[in-house]
C-alpha cells in the first residue's frame, strides 16, 4: 500500500446502533480461521447494533475455507458472487456460481468455498441466527440472479426487484437485489421494524439515513438499523443498485 498520496480523510459515516456508511478505501483485513489465502473484511456485525454479520471476502488464487462455514444448529448463511467464479458446497451439495450467483445454507448446513479462477473473486457474505417456526424448515437453495426477471417496485416502472429466496414461511429472512433507473427513487421514506446490510452493485446515488442525505456509491456497505428512515434516489448515467437481506415472516419479540 505504501505511503499515503493525499491528506488522510473518509467517506464513511458511523453512527452504532443507528446506521452506517463504510466505504471500500478505509477496509481492513480480518482474520477469519479456517479462510485461505483470502481477504475479508467485516462490515456489519452486533458491535455496530446489526443481528447479522456482512462480510466482503476477496478470495485470491486458491482461496478456499476447506474446514467449512457456519454449521451450527441454529445459524443460517448466505453468499453472493460479486465477480469471479468459485465452487460453493452446502454440505455435499456442490454449485458452481459466477457472478450474480448464490447459496443459501440453512441451520445445521456447513457452507465450502473455492475460488475457480486464476485470478481473484469476490463475494459479499452474511450470517445471522435462525428464528425458527414450528413446523417449517428452510432448505438449502442456489441460483443466479442474472437470471431471474425483475418486477416493479411498488408499482413503479422505474424502480426493480428481485427476491432471490422463497417467499416461504420457513425462511425467517430474505436477500433481494433492489435497482433503481437514473433519477428514480423509493416512493416514501420507509421507517420499520427490519434492518437491513446492503451492498452497493452498481451506480451512484443519494441515500436517506435517519434524514440525512448522504452519497453513495458502487462497492459502499450500508448498515441500516431497525427504524431508522431510509430511502434512496439514484443519480449518474447508470442504475443504483443493491444487493440487502431483511428479516422477514416473523412476529415482533417481547
Amino acid at each position: 500500500m505504501g505511503y499515503p498520496k493525499d491528506l488522510l480523510s473518509s467517506r464513511s459515516i458511523i453512527k452504532p446502533g443507528q446506521y452506517a456508511l463504510i466505504a471500500p478505501e478505509g477496509l481492513v483485513n480480518n482474520v477469519i480461521p479456517g479462510f485461505e489465502n483470502c481477504r475479508i473484511s467485516i462490515l456489519g456485525s452486533p458491535k455496530l447494533g446489526a443481528s447479522f454479520v456482512d462480510y466482503v471476502v476477496t478470495m485470491h488464487e486458491g482461496g478456499k475455507n476447506s474446514k467449512g462455514y457456519c454449521g451450527e444448529e441454529d445459524v443460517q448463511c448466505f453468499v453472493y458472487v460479486l465477480s469471479g467464479k468459485v465452487k460453493a458446497k452446502a454440505d455435499d451439495q456442490e454449485f458452481i456460481l459466477e457472478e450474480s450467483g448464490y447459496l443459501y445454507c440453512p441451520p445445521g448446513v456447513t457452507m465450502y468455498l473455492e475460488n475457480m479462477e486464476s485470478g481473484d473473486s469476490r463475494l459479499f457474505l452474511y450470517k445471522q441466527k435462525h428464528n425458527p417456526l414450528e413446523g417449517q424448515k428452510p432448505w438449502v437453495v442456489s441460483g443466479h440472479a442474472n437470471e431471474i426477471e425483475y418486477m416493479d417496485y411498488d408499482d413503479m416502472h422505474n424502480v426493480h426487484l428481485k427476491d432471490l429466496l422463497p417467499l416461504d414461511l420457513a425462511f425467517d429472512m430474505n436477500f433481494h437485489i433492489l435497482s433503481f433507473d437514473p433519477a428514480a427513487s423509493h416512493p416514501f421514506v420507509e421507517t420499520h421494524y427490519q434492518g437491513h446490510g446492503a451492498y452497493l452493485l452498481s451506480g451512484e446515488g443519494m441515500y436517506n439515513l435517519d434524514n440525512e442525505w448522504i452519497p453513495v456509491k458502487k462497492d459502499d456497505y450500508i448498515f441500516m438499523a431497525p427504524y431508522v428512515h431510509q430511502a434512496a434516489y439514484a443519480v449518474g448515467r447508470e442504475p443504483l443498485t443493491y444487493v440487502y437481506s431483511k428479516d422477514c415472516n416473523r412476529d415482533a419479540s417481547l
